[in-house]
Formats: C-alpha cells, structure tokens, sequence
C-alpha cells in the first residue's frame, strides 16, 4: 500500500485545507467542492485528510459500517445488538466517473427476488463510504443522474434502493469532497448549490514558492515512508485537534446577532432559498470549534460566507462564481455588534497554536500551493487563441445580447451520452420495449419476464403460487430519452464579416447557440477561418464557459478560407469520433458564404463540404449575408452539406422550431 502525502506538508492552499478541515470537524456542513486548473494539489489534500480522520468503531460483519453504540435498526445486516466494536480507520472511498447506478447505490439480485422473494443486496459505494469519505474527483463529469442521487444520499444521509416493488433503505452519511477543472465544463447552479462549501485554487506563479512545492514532491516520492515520518508529529497535532474540535462542536453557541449577520449576507448577495444560511450557520459553528472557542464571532461568520456563498451567486452558465468582499464587510458591519455577540469588536481568542492558526484559519506558508504537479499552463497551441492573420486584422467586437433559442436536434435515434438535445437510447427515460440483458441486468421489464417465463412453468414442476423464474427470462427494459450531442461551430471571421455591427450580431447568435448547448448538456468545439488558415480555437470540450471566452476575444480581418474551415471541422470530427464514437454531432456553419484565396476556393469549398453530406453529419448554416443584393451563397453552402440554411433573424425563439423540421426533414430525404 502506497504512502499518501501528509495533509501537513501540502504547501499552501489555505482556503481548501480549512474547507476540508471544517467538513472534518462537523460533515454537517455539507461537503466541498474544489474548483481550480490541474496540478494544484485538489486530489492529494483529499487523499491525505483521510489519514487524519478519527479510528471509527463499526458493528464486526456489518457491512454498512454501523456503529455498534447505535447501531442502524433498518440495517439490510441488521439487527444488531448494542454493544462493543471493532475500530478501523475511516475509509476514503472514490466514485470513478465511469461509475454505474449499480455501482454507486448498490444493486438487488432481481432473479433471487423475483423467485424467491429474497432481498440479496449487494451494497454500493454509498455503503462503502458510510461514516467516511466519499470523493469524486471531475464531479463535473459525472452524469447528472448520478449526481441528483449522490446529493440527495448527502442531505438525508441514507441511501435507497428501489426496484419492482422491492426496497432496501441503509445509512449512508459521508463526508463529500468533489474536484472539478472548470475548463473541462461546469455543474448546473442546482447543483452547485448543494455542495456546503466551495474552494477556488490555483497554482503559485512566484518562482520561490514553485521550488519548495517540487523540493516536496520529489522528497516524498523518492522516500515516502521517511517524508512521512518527517511530517508525523504535525498530522499528529492535526488529528487531535479535529477531536478535540468534535467534542466542543455540540457547546459552541451561536448567538441571535451572528444568526441576524448570517441572514442580512445571504439576503443581501440574493442567493436562493435557505440552504445558504444553514450552511454559512453550521460553517460558523465549525469555525469557532475549530479556533477552541464556544461563541461564534463575525469573523467566522465572514470566513463561513467567503466559503459557502460565491458558488451560489452564480446566474447564468458564463457567470464566474465569486463575492465582491467589500460589500460583505460593509454587511458584516452594519448587522454586527447588536446584542453584545458576533459583532468582531472584542479581541477573539486565538484558539490553541498548531494547524489552522488563529481564528481558524490556517497559517500561510511559505511556499506555494500544491502538490508538485503543479505546472505553468501551456501555451496555447492549437486550442488556443487563433493565429494572427496578418495585414487587415481589426480588433475584437463584443457580442450582441444573447436571446434565446430552441433545439436544433439531430435526426435519428442515437446511444449518446445522456443530455437534453436529440432522441437516443438511454438508460433513463420512457419505457419503449424489452430485451435480453447484455451482462448485468440493470433495468428489469416486468410484464415482459413474466410472459418469457409463463410458458415453461409446468416443464419446471411448478406446484404453489410463486412464479419459476430463471436467468435466461429476464427481459431488459429499453428506454428512450435524450442524449448530447457534439455542436461543432465553424465560424467565418474574415474581412467581409468585419463589419462590427454585423459581427457583433453573429457573436451574439453564436452566444446564444452555445447557452442552448449548455442547457442540453452537450459538447462544443470551435473553428474559425480567415486569411490564409484554418484554427482550432477550442477543441471539443464540455466547457460551454471556455468556448464563449474564446468567441469574446476572436478578431477578424483577411480573406475567406472556407474550404479550410471545412477542412479542419472534418478532421476534428473524425479524431473526435475515435474518442467518443457515441456521441453524434452537429456541425453549426456561421458564413455569409463567401470564399476567396487560393485557386478555385468555391469549387474547393463545395468539395469540402460534401464529405460532411456523404457521411451524413447533421449540419446549419447560419446566413449572415446582410444588405439589399443577396448572392444566396450561405444557401448554396448549406445545399452541398445536406443540411439547410437560416438566417440570423430566423434564429430567434419560435422560428428555430421551423428550423428543426427543417434540418430533419432534409436528412430523411438525403
């Protein structure tokens, strides 16, 4: 077994090693989130708090991990008799993105309850992470489904299982920590509301800092054990300090003027609902026990709203997260002091030296954040910003409002990943019909096992009431829903789209378009064209944020390679479907239709185009020709694509529904 790298020498961080420090002391807070770019530390924080959890009696056999001083009287193992137990550490349990409803909640033996009427559970990693850690490393990756399950075992702290009328029902109350690079995509604002606190990190840019960070890493990977040993008595003084806190949490005291305090913040930053003022209160709480005090003060309840509220200020999907800190403390200020608590005026008690500092907060170190793997970003290459095109290249245009639009969906039944765009076997939505399970049986089809099993019941000696039932009956439920889809936008940014008026009108459709995909959870990509090249500017990604910080900043000028546009779009598609060969795509062409540079660029640009029609890849053109002579170019374009043109003010609200008939239509004719 590895040796993990101890909480007490990650360098840095403050905000996520109290964070986690905080969820350590009362999980009631809710979880973590960790938001921030790769190699800063997010997976080894998590890893290395699992060292420094108290030992946690458990019933000896159980394997819900109950606790044998009140043991779970629902307990699929039950009962238990109270009484002595066996001590173990407290598990750290990791859900793969990968990961299965199966997987994560656990699964009934449907053919043992079915014939036998036997409840054979098999428990999932909900169970396996009771009374510990449950993280979830790229949460932003998972499906929502597993997500809304995940979340909902966190708030009620059990898990249940429901299949044909047979129900199984355990504890399961975990501390949960979920990473997410931001650029890889975003969780929906319901969802991030439900994780307690949430923590921005990033790396260190100051050399000095970066030295000490790689001076650990490599000291712990060429000798963990002794780099262990070296930081032994600080994770000591930690893991006592935790209990220590534990034990004085139920005697701190939170006073009407911190509770008055808590309330103005929430109201005053408009967050939504309540949940935000639970958790700034249980987070103060946890504050002050973690400091060894028994009052609340203002200042745990700042550090509680920096920690549980810029997630839940988040609006709209290209809306960072954030807390403008003036105006809390100007809160903070006007509420505070009322009735002789949590008004911050007298000089708190520092709480005991060790770990976490004064207040609460941990002490900042010298060195940068991370864990070692943190690196400067790369420069952008061919995902980055699009090359310069040369002589006539004009400076960026801001994007025209963004309005909102309907589907534009893909033709056909796909087997994509889930989403909310185009029709697609799935494993959650209506029922359409039954199958043979391929492997484990996941979704049973009632009727339809009964009538694949009634005709042998006499061949199998049945003699009471009970159905016989065996493996070769069971009948899969195939269920249709919707998937996500790849929304490829090959944008012309060349001179004869440079007027910035008109530009400004494109970025805004294409801003809406990409607000349409995020809300349908799909993938987005983004190549552009002009002068002489063709550029990636984002390969496809789910980060819905990152392609409209590319489109913002996207300057135009030169000639029209449509063709290479084309060109490129086709190639990114094929490596894409190595990768994914699920998920279907869309290709969004934004052009006015023109193309020019090199020899023939029309008959080239038509050529190109036709690969996307011979292969049958679900295409829009978006005209923006504009002016009273048309050439009807754009039309041409879209004619050679298989698929069908609008315009942009075709684009808005009820004319896109038209648009879907159209773009189906022409695929079932192709």
């Amino acid at each position: 077994m590895s040796t993990p790298f101890p909480f007490t020498a990650v360098v840095g961080q403050d905000d996520l090693r109290l964070a986690l420090l905080l969820n350590a002391v009362s999980p009631a807070v809710g979880g973590v989130l960790v938001r921030g770019e790769k190699g800063t530390a997010k997976s080894t924080a998590v890893r290395a708090l699992s060292a420094l959890m108290p030992e946690v009696d458990v019933v000896p056999g159980c394997r819900f991990s109950c606790d044998p001083h009140s043991p779970d009287p629902g307990c699929p193992d039950g009962p238990h008799e109270p009484g002595a137990g066996v001590a173990r550490p407290a598990r750290m349990v990791e859900l793969p993105v990968g990961a299965s409803e199966d997987r994560l909640v656990g699964a009934l033996d449907i053919e043992r309850a079915l014939a036998e009427g036997v409840k054979a559970f098999e428990p999932g990693l909900l169970a396996d992470a009771h009374r510990g850690i449950l993280y979830v490393d790229e949460v932003n990756l998972l499906h929502d489904h597993l997500v809304d399950l995940l979340l909902d075992a966190a708030a009620m702290g059990a898990s249940y299982v429901e299949r044909e009328g047979v129900s199984v029902r355990h504890a399961s109350r975990f501390l949960l920590v979920g990473t997410m690079n931001p650029e890889e995509g975003e969780l929906r604002p319901q969802l991030l509301d439900r994780f307690g606190l949430t923590v921005e990190v990033s790396a260190s840019r100051e050399p000095d800092q970066r030295v000490e960070v790689v001076r650990r890493r490599l000291a712990h990977d060429d000798d963990p054990a002794g780099f262990a040993a070296r930081w032994a008595d600080e994770e000591a003084a930690v893991r006592a300090r935790i209990a220590a806190a534990r034990e004085l949490l139920p005697s701190v005291r939170l006073g009407d003027g911190a509770l008055r305090q808590i309330a103005a913040t929430c109201a005053a930053f408009e967050v939504d609902g309540m949940r935000a003022d639970i958790v700034m209160a249980r987070t103060a709480t946890a504050l002050a026990a973690w400091a060894g005090r028994t009052d609340v003060l203002a200042e745990d309840v700042r550090q509680a709203a920096l920690l549980a509220l810029p997630h839940r200020r988040r609006r709209n999907p290209f809306d960072a997260p954030g807390l403008d800190e003036d105006k809390l403390d100007e809160t903070l200020e006007e509420f505070g002091g009322q009735d002789g608590d949590g008004g911050g005026d007298d000089d708190p008690d520092p709480g005991p030296d060790g770990p976490g500092g004064p207040g609460g907060q941990p002490e900042p170190d010298d060195a940068p954040p991370g864990d070692g793997d943190a690196a400067a970003r790369p420069e952008a290459g061919e995902g980055g910003e699009p090359r310069p095109s040369g002589a006539g290249e004009q400076s960026p245009v801001r994007a025209a409002e963004p309005f909102r639009t309907k589907v534009l969906s893909v033709p056909g039944l796909g087997e994509g990943a889930a989403g909310r765009r185009s029709r697609a076997r799935t494993e959650h939505g209506r029922t359409t019909g039954a199958r043979r399970p391929r492997g484990a049986l996941t979704k049973l089809h009632l009727a339809a096992t009964v009538q694949a099993a009634a005709p042998h019941q006499r061949a199998r000696g049945r003699s009471g009431r009970g159905l016989v039932v065996r493996r070769d009956d069971l009948r899969q439920a195939t269920r249709e829903g919707r998937e996500g889809n790849l929304v490829l936008f090959v944008v012309d940014a060349s001179g004869s789209m440079a007027a910035r008026q008109r530009m400004g009108a494109v970025k805004g459709a294409v801003l809406s378009l990409l607000l349409d995909a995020y809300q349908r959870r799909d993938k987005v990509g983004l190549v552009t064209f002009r002068g002489a090249v063709a550029d990636v500017a984002l390969p496809p990604t789910s980060s819905v944020d990152a392609a409209a910080a590319r489109l913002e900043s996207l300057p135009t000028g030169g000639r029209t390679p449509l063709a290479a546009g084309l060109l490129r779009a086709h190639e990114v598609l094929r490596v894409e479907r190595l990768r994914d060969p699920a998920r279907r795509a869309l290709v969004v062409v934004v052009t006015d239709g023109r193309a020019t540079g090199g020899p023939e660029p029309v008959a080239l640009a038509g050529r190109a185009a036709r690969l996307f029609a011979a292969e049958g890849v679900a295409s829009v053109v978006v005209d923006c020709e504009s002016g009273p002579v048309r050439l009807g170019l754009a039309g041409r374009l879209a004619d050679e694509l298989g698929g069908t043109a609008v315009t942009l003010d075709e684009l808005r609200a009820d004319a896109i529904a038209g648009l879907v008939r159209d773009v189906q239509g022409t695929r079932r004719a192709a």
